[in-house]
């Protein structure tokens, strides 16, 4: 019995280390992927029930894409998920960007590609709210 005892505690410490190296394994790559500043945009239309307004809002906010400094955009319309009263469906389109740095998304706010977003698209929607935030320490 002390033989299978003692296999059963090798082999159990080496599932164990690893896994834990498995585990340091993912995450060093998850952290090389991450971006600590995020920037998410919701937007109202002017003309709420029209999916045309929506659609061009969408291909505008996906141009903002070519601005060198976001690392990642997502692009969102509202999902059809159970209504609850914490859950505000009311916008029309979302856009959510994660960049490396502040000076990024400052960089982001005055680039031309950014201005001609507005300038494009500016008259489609009534309502915008940002929210803006950085990696808790």
């Amino acid at each position: 019995m002390k033989t299978n005892r003692r296999k059963f505690i090798t082999t159990t410490a080496a599932l164990a280390a690893g896994t834990v190296a498995t585990s340091a394994m993912t995450l060093s790559e998850y952290q090389k992927d991450e971006f600590p500043i995020v920037h998410h945009v919701f937007f109202w239309l002017k003309n709420p029930g029209s999916i045309e307004d929506r659609d061009k809002l969408v291909a505008g906010v996906k141009t903002l894409a070519k601005i060198e400094t976001i690392k990642k955009l997502k692009v969102g319309v509202v999902a059809s998920t159970e209504k609850r009263d914490v859950v505000d469906n009311s916008w029309a389109v979302s856009e959510l960007m994660f960049f490396s740095d502040l000076a990024g998304q400052a960089t982001y706010q005055t680039h031309p590609i950014h201005l001609e977003f507005i300038k494009n698209c500016g008259h489609l929607w009534e309502k915008v709210i940002v929210y803006d935030a950085v990696d808790a320490a």
